[in-house]
Protein backbone atom coordinates (compact mmCIF):
# COMPACT_ATOMS: atom_id res chain seq x y z
CA UNK A 1 0.00 0.00 0.00
CA UNK A 2 1.51 3.31 -1.11
CA UNK A 3 -1.49 5.63 -0.84
CA UNK A 4 -2.16 7.37 2.45
CA UNK A 5 -5.65 8.11 3.73
CA UNK A 6 -6.53 11.70 4.52
CA UNK A 7 -7.80 12.06 8.08
CA UNK A 8 -10.14 14.68 9.47
CA UNK A 9 -10.16 15.27 13.23
CA UNK A 10 -13.25 16.44 15.09
CA UNK A 11 -12.23 18.80 17.88
CA UNK A 12 -9.00 19.60 19.67
CA UNK A 13 -9.25 17.18 22.59
CA UNK A 14 -6.17 16.58 24.70
CA UNK A 15 -5.83 12.97 23.55
CA UNK A 16 -5.88 14.13 19.94
CA UNK A 17 -3.29 16.86 20.38
CA UNK A 18 -0.97 14.97 22.71
CA UNK A 19 -1.04 11.52 21.14
CA UNK A 20 -3.22 10.72 18.16
CA UNK A 21 -2.50 13.56 15.74
CA UNK A 22 1.31 13.22 16.16
CA UNK A 23 0.94 9.45 15.70
CA UNK A 24 -1.07 9.80 12.49
CA UNK A 25 1.37 12.40 11.11
CA UNK A 26 4.19 9.88 11.53
CA UNK A 27 2.21 6.83 10.37
CA UNK A 28 2.81 4.79 7.23
CA UNK A 29 -0.68 5.02 5.82
CA UNK A 30 -2.23 8.30 6.88
CA UNK A 31 -1.98 12.02 7.39
CA UNK A 32 -4.24 14.52 9.12
CA UNK A 33 -5.30 17.02 6.47
CA UNK A 34 -8.16 18.79 8.27
CA UNK A 35 -9.25 19.62 11.81
CA UNK A 36 -12.46 21.22 13.07
CA UNK A 37 -13.43 22.99 16.28
CA UNK A 38 -16.36 25.10 17.37
CA UNK A 39 -13.61 27.57 18.27
CA UNK A 40 -12.07 28.47 14.86
CA UNK A 41 -9.03 30.01 16.53
CA UNK A 42 -8.24 26.78 18.34
CA UNK A 43 -8.56 24.75 15.13
CA UNK A 44 -6.23 27.19 13.33
CA UNK A 45 -3.68 27.01 16.14
CA UNK A 46 -3.60 23.20 16.20
CA UNK A 47 -3.46 23.05 12.40
CA UNK A 48 -0.42 25.33 12.36
CA UNK A 49 1.29 23.31 15.06
CA UNK A 50 1.02 20.01 13.19
CA UNK A 51 1.14 21.15 9.58
CA UNK A 52 -2.53 20.38 8.94
CA UNK A 53 -3.74 21.90 5.69
CA UNK A 54 -7.30 22.89 6.63
CA UNK A 55 -8.91 24.27 9.78
CA UNK A 56 -12.69 24.46 10.01
CA UNK A 57 -14.91 26.35 12.43
CA UNK A 58 -17.60 23.67 12.46
CA UNK A 59 -17.76 19.88 12.47
CA UNK A 60 -20.27 19.89 9.60
CA UNK A 61 -17.86 21.73 7.31
CA UNK A 62 -15.18 19.12 7.90
CA UNK A 63 -17.58 16.22 7.41
CA UNK A 64 -18.72 17.70 4.10
CA UNK A 65 -15.14 17.98 2.79
CA UNK A 66 -14.89 15.53 -0.14
CA UNK A 67 -11.12 15.26 0.25
CA UNK A 68 -11.33 13.60 3.67
CA UNK A 69 -11.15 9.79 3.66
CA UNK A 70 -11.67 8.99 7.36
CA UNK A 71 -12.63 10.67 10.61
CA UNK A 72 -11.10 10.52 14.07
CA UNK A 73 -13.68 11.41 16.73
CA UNK A 74 -12.19 12.33 20.14
CA UNK A 75 -15.11 14.53 21.21
CA UNK A 76 -16.70 14.28 24.68
CA UNK A 77 -18.48 10.98 25.24
CA UNK A 78 -22.01 12.25 24.59
CA UNK A 79 -20.96 13.28 21.06
CA UNK A 80 -19.43 9.96 20.05
CA UNK A 81 -22.57 8.43 18.59
CA UNK A 82 -24.26 11.47 16.99
CA UNK A 83 -21.12 12.78 15.29
CA UNK A 84 -19.99 9.31 14.20
CA UNK A 85 -23.40 8.72 12.63
CA UNK A 86 -23.15 12.08 10.85
CA UNK A 87 -19.72 11.11 9.54
CA UNK A 88 -21.10 7.84 8.21
CA UNK A 89 -23.91 9.73 6.49
CA UNK A 90 -21.21 11.76 4.74
CA UNK A 91 -19.52 8.55 3.61
CA UNK A 92 -16.63 8.67 6.08
CA UNK A 93 -15.26 5.70 8.07
CA UNK A 94 -14.68 6.57 11.73
CA UNK A 95 -12.17 5.77 14.45
CA UNK A 96 -14.02 6.87 17.61
CA UNK A 97 -12.61 7.26 21.08
CA UNK A 98 -13.77 5.06 23.90
CA UNK A 99 -16.29 4.52 25.27
CA UNK A 100 -18.04 4.21 21.93
CA UNK A 101 -21.35 5.36 23.47
CA UNK A 102 -23.06 6.18 26.76
CA UNK A 103 -24.81 2.79 26.82
CA UNK A 104 -25.26 -0.34 24.75
CA UNK A 105 -28.54 0.88 23.25
CA UNK A 106 -26.76 3.90 21.77
CA UNK A 107 -23.99 1.65 20.51
CA UNK A 108 -26.64 -0.46 18.81
CA UNK A 109 -28.01 2.62 17.04
CA UNK A 110 -24.51 3.35 15.81
CA UNK A 111 -24.12 -0.24 14.61
CA UNK A 112 -27.33 0.08 12.58
CA UNK A 113 -25.99 3.24 10.95
CA UNK A 114 -22.68 1.52 10.27
CA UNK A 115 -24.38 -1.42 8.57
CA UNK A 116 -26.45 0.94 6.44
CA UNK A 117 -23.34 2.86 5.38
CA UNK A 118 -21.16 -0.23 4.91
CA UNK A 119 -18.12 1.59 6.27
CA UNK A 120 -15.63 0.73 9.03
CA UNK A 121 -16.17 2.06 12.55
CA UNK A 122 -13.84 1.14 15.40
CA UNK A 123 -13.56 1.97 19.08
CA UNK A 124 -10.12 3.42 19.78
CA UNK A 125 -8.74 0.93 22.31
CA UNK A 126 -5.17 1.62 21.29
CA UNK A 127 -3.73 -0.78 23.89
CA UNK A 128 -4.81 -3.80 21.86
CA UNK A 129 -2.37 -2.65 19.18
CA UNK A 130 0.66 -2.45 21.48
CA UNK A 131 3.07 -5.41 21.20
CA UNK A 132 3.14 -5.83 24.99
CA UNK A 133 -0.57 -6.75 24.97
CA UNK A 134 -0.16 -9.00 21.94
CA UNK A 135 2.72 -10.75 23.71
CA UNK A 136 0.73 -11.02 26.95
CA UNK A 137 -2.14 -12.66 25.09
CA UNK A 138 0.27 -15.08 23.40
CA UNK A 139 1.86 -16.03 26.73
CA UNK A 140 -1.56 -16.74 28.20
CA UNK A 141 -2.54 -18.82 25.16
CA UNK A 142 0.72 -20.78 25.39
CA UNK A 143 -0.01 -21.73 28.98
CA UNK A 144 3.10 -20.05 30.35
CA UNK A 145 1.37 -19.38 33.69
CA UNK A 146 -0.90 -22.39 33.61
CA UNK A 147 -4.65 -22.03 33.56
CA UNK A 148 -5.49 -18.35 33.91
CA UNK A 149 -8.22 -17.83 36.49
CA UNK A 150 -8.08 -14.19 37.57
CA UNK A 151 -7.06 -10.72 36.42
CA UNK A 152 -6.59 -7.76 38.76
CA UNK A 153 -6.48 -4.27 37.27
CA UNK A 154 -5.91 -0.82 38.78
CA UNK A 155 -6.23 2.40 36.77
CA UNK A 156 -6.43 5.74 38.57
CA UNK A 157 -5.44 9.39 38.42
CA UNK A 158 -6.24 12.54 40.38
CA UNK A 159 -8.32 15.23 38.64
CA UNK A 160 -10.63 17.73 40.35
CA UNK A 161 -10.93 20.45 37.68
CA UNK A 162 -14.69 21.05 37.26
CA UNK A 163 -14.16 22.32 33.70
CA UNK A 164 -12.62 19.02 32.58
CA UNK A 165 -15.04 16.84 30.58
CA UNK A 166 -14.13 13.87 32.79
CA UNK A 167 -15.79 15.64 35.71
CA UNK A 168 -19.04 16.50 33.91
CA UNK A 169 -21.67 13.85 34.50
CA UNK A 170 -24.16 15.13 31.90
CA UNK A 171 -21.75 14.56 29.01
CA UNK A 172 -20.47 11.15 30.06
CA UNK A 173 -17.75 11.94 32.58
CA UNK A 174 -16.60 9.67 35.38
CA UNK A 175 -14.08 6.96 36.05
CA UNK A 176 -15.88 3.90 34.72
CA UNK A 177 -16.41 5.46 31.29
CA UNK A 178 -12.93 7.00 31.16
CA UNK A 179 -10.62 4.30 32.54
CA UNK A 180 -12.72 1.42 33.87
CA UNK A 181 -13.59 0.55 30.29
CA UNK A 182 -9.95 -0.46 29.77
CA UNK A 183 -10.15 -3.04 32.53
CA UNK A 184 -13.19 -4.66 30.93
CA UNK A 185 -11.80 -4.58 27.40
CA UNK A 186 -8.37 -5.97 28.24
CA UNK A 187 -9.78 -8.77 30.40
CA UNK A 188 -11.98 -9.81 27.49
CA UNK A 189 -8.90 -9.61 25.27
CA UNK A 190 -6.84 -11.92 27.48
CA UNK A 191 -9.64 -14.33 28.39
CA UNK A 192 -10.88 -14.41 24.76
CA UNK A 193 -14.36 -14.45 26.30
CA UNK A 194 -17.11 -12.16 27.50
CA UNK A 195 -18.44 -11.75 31.06
CA UNK A 196 -21.61 -13.48 32.20
CA UNK A 197 -22.39 -11.22 35.18
CA UNK A 198 -21.04 -8.19 37.01
CA UNK A 199 -21.23 -6.50 40.39
CA UNK A 200 -19.89 -3.10 41.43
CA UNK A 201 -19.35 -0.61 44.23
CA UNK A 202 -19.38 3.05 43.22
CA UNK A 203 -18.71 6.32 45.03
CA UNK A 204 -19.87 9.53 43.32
CA UNK A 205 -18.39 12.99 43.74
CA UNK A 206 -20.90 15.10 45.66
CA UNK A 207 -20.31 18.14 43.44
CA UNK A 208 -19.67 16.63 40.01
CA UNK A 209 -22.06 13.70 40.26
CA UNK A 210 -19.54 11.52 38.46
CA UNK A 211 -18.28 8.17 39.71
CA UNK A 212 -14.91 8.99 41.24
CA UNK A 213 -14.19 5.53 42.67
CA UNK A 214 -15.51 2.28 41.24
CA UNK A 215 -14.54 -1.30 42.01
CA UNK A 216 -16.02 -4.13 40.03
CA UNK A 217 -16.03 -7.88 39.77
CA UNK A 218 -16.87 -9.62 36.50
CA UNK A 219 -17.38 -13.36 36.17
CA UNK A 220 -16.31 -14.99 32.92
CA UNK A 221 -16.97 -18.55 31.69
CA UNK A 222 -15.26 -21.42 33.55
CA UNK A 223 -15.17 -19.41 36.78
CA UNK A 224 -12.61 -16.86 35.60
CA UNK A 225 -12.75 -13.44 37.23
CA UNK A 226 -11.77 -9.84 36.67
CA UNK A 227 -11.44 -7.63 39.76
CA UNK A 228 -10.70 -3.98 39.09
CA UNK A 229 -10.57 -0.55 40.70
CA UNK A 230 -10.69 2.69 38.78
CA UNK A 231 -10.72 6.25 40.03
CA UNK A 232 -10.51 9.88 38.96
CA UNK A 233 -9.46 11.00 42.44
CA UNK A 234 -6.68 8.66 43.57
CA UNK A 235 -2.93 8.74 43.03
CA UNK A 236 -1.74 8.01 39.49
CA UNK A 237 -1.53 4.22 39.24
CA UNK A 238 -1.66 1.59 36.52
CA UNK A 239 -1.11 -2.14 36.89
CA UNK A 240 -2.47 -5.40 35.54
CA UNK A 241 -1.75 -8.77 37.15
CA UNK A 242 -2.81 -11.99 35.45
CA UNK A 243 -2.97 -14.96 37.83
CA UNK A 244 -2.63 -18.54 36.69
CA UNK A 245 -2.30 -21.94 38.31
CA UNK A 246 1.46 -22.08 37.65
CA UNK A 247 2.49 -18.44 37.79
CA UNK A 248 1.55 -14.86 37.22
CA UNK A 249 2.06 -12.23 34.54
CA UNK A 250 2.39 -8.54 35.40
CA UNK A 251 2.06 -5.59 33.02
CA UNK A 252 3.59 -2.64 34.90
CA UNK A 253 2.52 0.14 32.47
CA UNK A 254 -0.46 -1.41 30.75
CA UNK A 255 -2.36 1.54 29.31
CA UNK A 256 -0.08 4.53 28.77
CA UNK A 257 3.05 2.76 27.56
CA UNK A 258 5.62 5.33 26.38
CA UNK A 259 6.05 5.46 22.60
CA UNK A 260 9.81 5.98 22.76
CA UNK A 261 10.88 3.60 25.52
CA UNK A 262 10.86 -0.18 25.95
CA UNK A 263 8.32 -1.80 28.23
CA UNK A 264 8.53 -5.08 30.11
CA UNK A 265 6.29 -7.97 30.98
CA UNK A 266 7.09 -9.77 34.23
CA UNK A 267 6.59 -13.53 34.53
CA UNK A 268 6.89 -15.21 37.91
CA UNK A 269 6.42 -18.93 38.44
CA UNK A 270 5.54 -18.37 42.10
CA UNK A 271 8.27 -20.54 43.56
CA UNK A 272 8.81 -17.97 46.35
CA UNK A 273 7.89 -14.43 47.36
CA UNK A 274 11.40 -13.07 46.88
CA UNK A 275 11.41 -13.13 43.07
CA UNK A 276 13.25 -16.41 42.67
CA UNK A 277 11.09 -17.32 39.71
CA UNK A 278 10.98 -13.85 38.16
CA UNK A 279 11.62 -13.34 34.45
CA UNK A 280 11.43 -10.05 32.57
CA UNK A 281 10.46 -9.99 28.91
CA UNK A 282 11.55 -6.82 27.12
CA UNK A 283 9.19 -5.27 24.59
CA UNK A 284 10.57 -2.91 21.97
CA UNK A 285 9.28 0.69 21.95
CA UNK A 286 6.05 1.13 20.01
CA UNK A 287 3.60 3.96 19.47
CA UNK A 288 0.28 2.23 20.10
CA UNK A 289 -1.61 5.19 18.63
CA UNK A 290 0.36 4.95 15.38
CA UNK A 291 -0.20 1.19 15.21
CA UNK A 292 -3.91 1.78 15.76
CA UNK A 293 -4.06 4.41 12.99
CA UNK A 294 -2.27 2.19 10.50
CA UNK A 295 -4.47 -0.79 11.31
CA UNK A 296 -7.58 1.31 10.69
CA UNK A 297 -6.08 2.80 7.51
CA UNK A 298 -5.34 -0.68 6.18
CA UNK A 299 -9.00 -1.58 6.58
CA UNK A 300 -10.11 1.59 4.78
CA UNK A 301 -7.65 1.12 1.92
CA UNK A 302 -8.11 -2.62 1.44
CA UNK A 303 -11.79 -2.97 2.29
CA UNK A 304 -11.04 -5.85 4.67
CA UNK A 305 -13.04 -6.03 7.92
CA UNK A 306 -11.50 -4.92 11.19
CA UNK A 307 -10.59 -7.61 13.73
CA UNK A 308 -12.52 -5.70 16.39
CA UNK A 309 -15.41 -3.69 15.07
CA UNK A 310 -18.60 -2.39 16.61
CA UNK A 311 -19.81 -5.77 17.83
CA UNK A 312 -16.84 -5.86 20.17
CA UNK A 313 -17.62 -2.32 21.34
CA UNK A 314 -21.25 -3.23 22.01
CA UNK A 315 -20.23 -6.18 24.19
CA UNK A 316 -17.96 -3.88 26.20
CA UNK A 317 -20.78 -1.36 26.65
CA UNK A 318 -23.15 -4.10 27.87
CA UNK A 319 -20.66 -4.99 30.60
CA UNK A 320 -20.29 -1.33 31.59
CA UNK A 321 -24.09 -0.96 31.65
CA UNK A 322 -24.29 -3.96 33.99
CA UNK A 323 -21.72 -2.42 36.33
CA UNK A 324 -23.69 0.84 36.50
CA UNK A 325 -26.91 -1.06 37.20
CA UNK A 326 -25.24 -3.14 39.90
CA UNK A 327 -23.93 -0.03 41.64
CA UNK A 328 -27.59 1.01 42.08
CA UNK A 329 -29.19 -2.38 42.71
CA UNK A 330 -26.45 -3.84 44.91
CA UNK A 331 -26.88 -7.15 43.06
CA UNK A 332 -25.17 -9.13 40.36
CA UNK A 333 -26.34 -7.94 36.94
CA UNK A 334 -26.11 -9.67 33.57
CA UNK A 335 -24.65 -7.74 30.61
Amino acid sequence: MTRKIRWGVLGCAGIAVKAVIPAIQSSRLGRVTAIASRDPGKATQVAARFGIDRAYGSYEMLLADPDIDAIYNPLPNHLHVPLTIKALQHGKPVLCEKPIALNAAQAGELAAAQRAAGLPVAEAFMVRHHPQWKKARALVAEGRIGEVKAIQTIFSYYLVDPANVRNQADIGGGGLFDVGCYAVSTARFLFCADPARAIALMERDPLFGTDRLTSGLLEFPEGRQLAFTCSTQLALTQKVTVLGTRGRLEIPIPFNAPADKPTVLVLDDGRDLAGGGREEIAIEPADQYREQADTFAESVLSGTPLDTGLEDAIVNMRAIDALFRSAVSGRWEEP
